[in-house]
């Protein structure tokens, strides 16, 4: 089976020797565009520090088209917008405040940001959201429950800025994906190759499969394969591909991220044939993610083949997904 190279609409590259090994893997994974999050140490968030840190990226000479966005914080202006618009950011990505990795400078209050909201919608930059509220917000509130509890505001945002184009990341609800169904053309969903796989059951007590926002019942579940079954054409590959040390997702207090990367096609593969929805993965990957970010078709082509693969244990001291696993697929660039 031949494929369009995929659009990743969300993907975590780091930074350093993490970044010289993630970058090829994730064109290994069948990956020719990305969506690069801007959650390093410090964060992306200037258009200097962006075109540095995707210089960086390419220097590794993978073909990849990097795709940079900016971390929302008070330093950004309204006025920068625009030429945020002409130096290639795609968009402005928001992390509620402690809800994951390295979000300890990430957003309080998102209503203080309606003027920043305005100037993008102009602009034509997406606003990308992680979709919780920080536990520590208000009572009653936990992991299990935090992305519902903050649907109320893409809605808000949304009625107040219609034409800003808006992405609930890393879907992983029932809730969520009722929400962007019902808010209309502007605004999108990514989902990830594992969030189409796990249950809390499945992370509760190990940590290679935990991640934020975690996965949960399954009638959750259930709903994103619903919806990606359905082809619905705002919901879209987003993997969330997250690379942390064996030591950092081991500890007593494990990072959040699963590392889809390496392998990112054959696991939806697998995933998509076994679902019974293999004619799905086209639009998914290829197609839909581009066109609701309004831009071109990829270029390249890669082909997909009927070939068992076993995952391996680590890439470069980095757990993927299902390691040790049995895969029935693999791709290969063409």
């Amino acid at each position: 089976m031949q494929l369009p190279l995929l659009d990743d609409m969300h993907v975590h590259l780091r930074q350093g020797d993490m970044l010289q090994n993630v970058v090829p893997l994730t064109r290994a994974g069948g990956v020719g565009r990305c969506v690069v999050m801007p959650n390093t140490d410090p964060p992306i968030t200037t258009i200097e520090s962006a075109i540095r840190y995707k210089r960086e990226l390419e220097s590794g000479n993978t073909g990849i088209d990097f795709l940079m966005t900016l971390y929302l914080c008070p330093d950004l202006r309204p006025e920068d917008m625009v030429a945020a618009k002409d130096a290639g950011v795609v968009g402005v990505k928001c992390y509620p405040q402690g809800v994951t990795t390295n979000s300890h400078w990430g957003v309080a209050d998102l209503r203080g940001y309606d003027p920043l909201f305005s100037a993008m919608e102009k602009a034509g930059l997406l606003l990308l959201l992680h979709g919780e509220v920080p536990s520590q917000s208000e009572a009653d509130i936990c992991i299990l429950n935090a992305e519902e509890r903050f649907l109320p505001e893409v809605a808000r945002i949304h009625e107040q800025f219609p034409m800003l184009r808006i992405v609930l990341e890393h879907v992983t609800t029932r809730e969520a994906v009722a929400c962007v169904k019902g808010l209309g053309d502007t605004v999108g969903a990514t989902i990830t190759a594992h969030h189409l796989e796990l249950t809390v059951d499945d992370w509760a007590g190990k940590n290679h499969n935990f991640c934020k926002p975690v996965a949960k019942y399954p009638h959750d579940r259930e709903a994103l394969r619903e919806i990606v079954a359905a082809g619905h054409p705002r919901f879209f590959l987003g993997s969330d591909s997250a690379p942390h040390p064996r030591s950092a997702k081991e500890g007593a207090c494990g990072c959040a991220g699963v590392f889809t990367a390496p392998l990112l096609l054959p696991y939806l593969a697998d995933t998509f044939e076994r679902l019974g929805f293999l004619d799905r993965l086209h639009d998914f990957a290829c197609v839909f993610g581009h066109t609701f970010y309004g831009l071109p078709a990829p270029k390249g082509k890669l082909t997909l083949e009927k070939v068992e693969q076993i995952v391996p244990p680590e890439y470069g001291g980095v757990v993927p997904f299902r390691a040790g696993e049995t895969l029935g697929w693999r791709c290969r660039n063409s």
